[in-house]
C-alpha cells in the first residue's frame, strides 16, 4: 500500500513539473526571435550592411497595453550602438523607451521627447550599465471609422541592440 502511495506520488508530481515546465518554455517561445526578424532597419536589410553587428542583449517579449518591463545592459567604450523597437501591429506604433544610466539612474534618452522616434543610435564614452524600460501605452490601436482593429490582450514587442566599433575621427595620433 505505501509503495503505491509513493508510486502515484512521484508520478504526479513529475506530471505537474513536467505541465509548468512547459508553460515556462511556451512562454518564452511566443515572440522568440521576433526583434531578429522584425526590427531591422530597412536599408540594412536590403543593403546587406555588414557594419552593425547583432547584440546578444537584444529582446522580445510579450506585452498588453499598459505595460512596461526593463532589462540591464552594459555597453561598452568605442563601441557605436544602434536600438531599434518594434511591435506587432496590435499595440500600434507608439511604443515608449527611456535609457538610464543603472549606477546613478539618470535618464540618458527619453524617445517622447525625439518625435517618439523607434530607432536611435549613439556612441559610448565609457563602459557602463543601461537599463531600457520600454513601455507600451494604453490605448495604442483603437478602431475609428472603417478601419476594424481590435486591441488584442498581448501580442509580441522587439529590442534589437546592434553595435560597431567606433570610426576614428580627426586626426591620427603621430
Amino acid at each position: 500500500m505505501k509503495k503505491s502511495f509513493l508510486f502515484i506520488f512521484i508520478f504526479s508530481s513529475t506530471i505537474i513539473i513536467a505541465q509548468k515546465r512547459r508553460d515556462i518554455v511556451l512562454q518564452g517561445t511566443i515572440c522568440g526571435q521576433f526583434h531578429k526578424k522584425y526590427c531591422v532597419i530597412e536599408d540594412d536589410k536590403n543593403n546587406k550592411n555588414e557594419e552593425w553587428q547583432y547584440n546578444s542583449q537584444s529582446r522580445s517579449g510579450l506585452f498588453s497595453q499598459g505595460m512596461s518591463s526593463k532589462i540591464r545592459c552594459v555597453i561598452y567604450k568605442g563601441m557605436d550602438y544602434r536600438m531599434s523597437l518594434c511591435a506587432e501591429t496590435a499595440l500600434g506604433d507608439k511604443l515608449n523607451f527611456k535609457i538610464y544610466d543603472a549606477k546613478t539612474n539618470e535618464l540618458l534618452f527619453d524617445n517622447a521627447s525625439a518625435d517618439n522616434t523607434q530607432v536611435f543610435e549613439f556612441q559610448s564614452a565609457t563602459t557602463r550599465a543601461i537599463i531600457i524600460e520600454v513601455f507600451v501605452p494604453e490605448g495604442a490601436t483603437e478602431a475609428s471609422g472603417n478601419n476594424n482593429l481590435k486591441a488584442k490582450d498581448a501580442a509580441c514587442v522587439g529590442l534589437l541592440i546592434e553595435h560597431k566599433k567606433t570610426q576614428i575621427q580627426g586626426f591620427s595620433k603621430y
